[in-house]
């Protein structure tokens, strides 16, 4: 007998694809996250910061050019106002120019070298002890060499200061410009690499999408075949649970029952030979119900695996027969409806749709929360059907939760070459039906 070949499914190389797919997202996520955190990095750290380190530089700037502009007013021998009087525009000027350095520094802190810093900030100071002594001057009513000492000192300091601030204006427009290209590179090897990272997903895709087309086929065929084998499965052990059902039903009905019978023999024969108030006589009366009463459970309980009324009378009456058992032992109100011109159902296809009223009902008693249910057998030219309705929270269970009790009706219907359909109902409660064609419902009489 030759072997088929081993189903090789898809599932190994569909993990590896994912995997590989994963690691090359993760790889390129971590990629552009490290790129862009460079480049927020370099926006902040040199755009942001020499724009605004550009703004005090100006705001400084400005302030010299008031102090140039100021000190050139004072060397103007038409000018009426003496030295002194331009004490207060020198202060304000000054304090503007130090919170101006000041911020300006926490700006270029880890930029510029200390000589840097300290250059124009000993410049300043050097500037400010000179107008310093020109006031002094001045006071003094030494209008002459303060004149002088401003023109020979403060002035060239001030525009050397000028100068100084203009280079450093310069610096920070080269350094924009600089971290205006790096930021256009990374840009352009972004973009490139989004390209390279586009097209090997797409690859990853279609070498997928072509393993699965590959393999797709083999593996729905051993689906199939599967399902199949377990539904030929299934319905062997239906059979084989009616099998030892059947066998069990005798069992407990010929043997046990035979033997519980003799046992309530045996006793009313010794139940007469006792004395009429004697003890024991009342001992036997009470054995002799307690066995009698085995007896009947034992009796119940193999109607209930296997009704002999199935073989002997048919499913209508065994129906009437099992429907009034099912209302005193659950409480529900039963309403049992029967339609059509009966026939005679074969004994397989009667303990089949047996089985699917017991599951339902019991379906009904340990779900639904229902008071009462309604089981419609109707006789149909072409088929039988079998209804089972109640109005409670019904037991349908969700999709891809499929009960064992669902399963083995479907099962049932299908041996019968019929259908199941489970259905919940618009106002609350489930409807089960099982529709079975004549042909293989009937009994077929030589």
């Amino acid at each position: 007998m030759e072997k088929s070949p081993t189903q090789r499914g898809p599932t190994l190389g569909l993990y590896l694809g994912l995997i590989v797919t994963i690691l090359a997202v993760l790889a390129y996520a971590g990629y552009i996250t490290r790129q862009f955190a460079g480049l927020r990095k370099l926006q902040s750290e040199m755009v942001d910061r020499d724009r605004k380190d550009s703004l005090q530089l100006l705001r400084i700037q400005n302030d010299l050019n008031s102090l140039g502009l100021a000190m050139r007013d004072m060397l103007d021998a038409s000018e009426p106002y003496p030295l002194i009087a331009w004490t207060a525009q020198f202060d304000r000027t000054r304090n503007d120019l130090s919170a101006a350095l000041q911020k300006e520094e926490s700006l270029t802190e880890s930029t510029r070298t200390s000589d840097q810093r300290r250059y124009l900030t000993q410049s300043l100071m050097q500037f400010w002890g000179a107008c310093d002594r020109m006031f002094s001057l001045a006071q003094n009513a030494q209008e002459k060499t303060a004149r002088e000492q401003i023109r020979d000192t403060l002035q060239p300091q001030q525009a050397a200061l000028s100068s100084a601030v203009s280079r450093l204006l310069v610096q920070n427009n080269e350094g924009e410009e600089e971290a205006a290209l790096r930021i256009a590179e990374i840009y352009t090897r972004v973009q490139r690499q989004l390209y390279y990272f586009l097209a090997a997903i797409l690859l990853a895709i279609v070498v997928t999408s072509l393993y699965l087309i590959r393999y797709n086929r083999r593996i729905f065929a051993h689906v199939a075949e599967l399902s199949l084998q377990r539904s030929e499965l299934a319905q062997q052990l239906i059979s084989t649970q009616e099998s030892t059902l059947r066998h069990i039903s005798r069992e407990l009905h010929d043997e046990f029952g035979q033997v519980l019978t003799a046992i309530g023999s045996l006793l009313r024969r010794a139940d007469k030979d006792m004395p009429e108030n004697s003890a024991v006589r009342e001992d036997l009366q009470e054995v002799r119900e307690i066995a009698q009463s085995t007896l009947n459970n034992i009796r119940s309980l193999s109607q209930a695996l296997h009704p002999v009324l199935l073989e002997e009378a048919g499913l209508e009456s065994t129906l009437d027969w099992y429907i009034p058992i099912v209302e005193r032992q659950t409480g529900l109100a039963l309403h049992y409806e029967k339609s059509g011109q009966a026939y005679a159902l074969d004994t397989n296809a009667s303990v089949q749709l047996y089985r699917v009223v017991q599951e339902a009902l019991n379906n009904v008693a340990r779900h639904a929360g229902a008071k009462e249910a309604w089981i419609r057998l109707r006789f149909q030219p072409a088929s039988v059907e079998l209804e089972v309705e109640d109005r409670g929270r019904g037991f349908a269970p969700p999709s891809g939760h499929t009960g064992i009790g669902l399963v083995a009706m479907r099962e049932r219907a299908e041996i019968l070459g019929g259908t199941l359909r489970v259905t919940p109902l618009a106002g609350g409660g489930t409807l089960v039906q099982i529709h079975i064609p004549r042909e293989k419902a009937e009994t077929h009489g030589e």
